[in-house]
């Protein structure tokens, strides 16, 4: 029998895995409260074995069962978690089984933000799933048709009583999460779907009828072994897939009895962990997750300060069959992400497959989040037991490593990343600017929680672009923000610095495309040193348009030669 934990109130006591810094630190069946309407709710959490930090997470309403941890250790949930390499959150039911009222459906959307306290574990909001079961299957409907945003993705085994639609037309409405990565939209958007139960009939038919409309499917209807029904998305789609893929199948199971077995447990979750919903502008946007292995990418490693440090590399097949020297891109994830997770985040690996150029994909240090919590959270140039990561150091090592194997085009090296990765990219051009042509920094520059210091120079000169969220609780400042485009102080002081040190134009060229309301900053030879992209409607987030923006707009039209002179499309700045 499995023993119920709770996670220490020090979790800092917990040594750091230094062959795989994601390690959780805990494992076992553990208590977890979610406050709901001023009261506390009960549910556990279950971390296997070598669970790794950004694990997927299954949030499960059970049948109505009056003994919980009884109920996981009968079936096959530890081994499905362990097997399946997720997190499982299970739901509680109240004494009188569970209330359709509305009330347990909000349960399970606090639930969805509490795992994301990062208590004694790590998640990511990009990858959590909902599971309803017997009497948890409306509840799971009512939860996601709520906040259907937030949710990768839904599966129900159970039959739909009149309550299922409750939420059918309702939001939880946006919550504002303060300084975290959490952002919370609750917008209707498309959910992959699977629902089963013994006829689609009934309110069960109007459920899925439900599903068909919000995901757009088409009229032909398909079948496998284990779902009689399964509806595509229409193949009709006026909006560019760039950011947001078309990919909410509703899947069926007409023969459900009252039972769920393994082998349909392990479809559906194969089917539902093909999809991630990633933060950008407007809501969290749908995607297929990228796999590293079925993609191509490959996994490094080396040994540096005594830790394992990994990177993943994105070699295009042309570029290995031509043997021509290509460029290099180094595409850095935020904090509390991983390289793995920043492969399907960014969407970097098909600019580098259409643009002919190397990926990669570095993983940061570490750092312990607030006193007394986690030792683990990845972040860029963090400390473990009083020692920096050198990752400055790190990243240098690993384009070298990278040059040892493949033909780089050294003069065209760049670096982008997100939050925690664009401050690192600041970083690498401060320390390395001989080696980086140009940089994109995204959703952040500089850490806020360390002293500000100036660069009296960049010599030589690294042009940058800078792209932020109106929204952005760490970038942006919209009631007292400095300089046309309301950032907060530190970060419009150093973009004064730089403006100052590469001798631009005070007042910036603007224009606006779309989303995005560009300030252009130019040198006395008219050269764009300098851009800043403001998004509408975006919390601390990026998305893969950034990618194409940055490289394709930005970073591909600078080159820098082995002495350190600038060209800008070709002419020496």
């Amino acid at each position: 029998m499995q023993e119920v934990k709770h996670f220490p109130a020090d979790m800092s006591v917990f040594e750091v895995d230094r062959e795989d810094m994601k390690k959780c630190l805990v494992s076992g069946l553990f208590e977890e409260t979610a406050k709901v309407d001023g009261k506390e709710r009960i549910f556990y959490t279950y971390l296997a074995p070598g669970s790794v930090s950004n694990s997927p997470c299954l949030v499960v309403a059970p049948p109505d069962v009056a003994d919980v941890p009884a109920w996981l250790e009968d079936g096959f949930w530890f081994s499905f978690a362990g097997e399946h390499g997720l997190f499982l959150h299970v739901l509680v039911p109240g004494e009188n089984g569970w209330n359709e009222d509305g009330s347990d459906a909000d349960y399970m959307n606090k639930v969805y933000s509490a795992i994301q306290s990062r208590r004694g574990y790590v998640t990511m909001q990009d990858n959590i799933y909902a599971m309803g079961i017997g009497g948890g299957a409306v509840i799971a409907q009512q939860a996601v048709m709520k906040m259907s945003s937030e949710w990768a993705g839904l599966a129900t085994f159970g039959e739909m009583s009149d309550a299922a639609l409750l939420n059918a037309e309702k939001l939880a409405g946006s919550e504002n999460t303060g300084k975290t990565e959490l952002s919370i939209n609750a917008v209707k958007v498309q959910v992959p779907v699977w629902m089963a139960w013994g006829r689609n009939t009934g309110m069960n038919a109007a459920v899925c009828a439900y599903w068909k409309k919000q995901n757009d499917v088409d009229n032909e209807c398909f079948s496998s072994f284990y779902a009689d029904e399964i509806w595509f998305p229409s193949v009709v789609s006026k909006a560019s897939q760039v950011n947001e893929e078309k990919i909410a199948q509703v899947r069926v199971t007409n023969t459900w009895g009252s039972e769920l077995d393994r082998p349909l447990a392990d479809e559906v979750w194969a089917f539902l962990n093909k999809a991630c919903r990633h933060r950008g502008y407007g809501h969290k946007m749908l995607r297929n997750r990228i796999d590293p292995e079925a993609y191509g990418f490959e996994l490094k490693t080396m040994e540096h300060q005594g830790f394992t440090r990994r990177w993943y590399e994105y070699v295009p097949e042309n570029v290995k069959k031509s043997g021509a020297a290509v460029p290099l891109v180094v595409c850095m994830h935020g904090r509390g992400g991983s390289a793995e997770t920043f492969l399907s985040l960014s969407g970097m690996s098909r600019v580098a497959e259409e643009r002919n150029f190397i990926a990669l994909f570095p993983e940061s240090g570490a750092y312990q989040i607030r006193p007394g919590a986690l030792r683990n959270l990845l972040l860029w140039n963090g400390e473990y037991k009083g020692e920096r990561f050198d990752d400055v150091g790190f990243i240098l090592r690993m384009i070298e490593d990278v040059k040892a194997r493949y033909a780089v085009d050294a003069t065209r090296v760049y670096a982008c990343g997100q939050s925690s990765g664009g401050m690192m990219t600041t970083a690498l051009a401060e320390a390395a600017p001989q080696v980086f042509a140009a940089v994109s920094p995204w959703s952040a520059l500089v850490n806020p929680d360390q002293e500000l210091v100036l660069p009296e120079k960049m010599d030589p000169a690294v042009p940058f672009m800078f792209l932020f969220g109106d929204r952005d609780w760490l970038c942006a400042d919209p009631e007292n923000g400095e300089m046309p485009f309301k950032v907060t102080k530190m970060i419009a002081d150093y973009l004064k610095n730089l403006i100052r040190v590469y001798e631009l134009d005070e007042e910036p060229a603007t224009y606006v495309c779309g989303e995005i309301t560009w300030f252009v900053y130019r040198n006395k030879d008219r050269v764009p040193m300098l851009t800043v992209g403001r998004v509408a409607g975006m919390t601390h987030a990026n998305y893969p348009r950034e990618s194409w923006i940055a490289y394709d707009e930005f970073l591909s039209r600078f080159s820098k030669s082995e002495d350190g002179e600038l060209f800008y499309m070709g002419e020496r700045v």
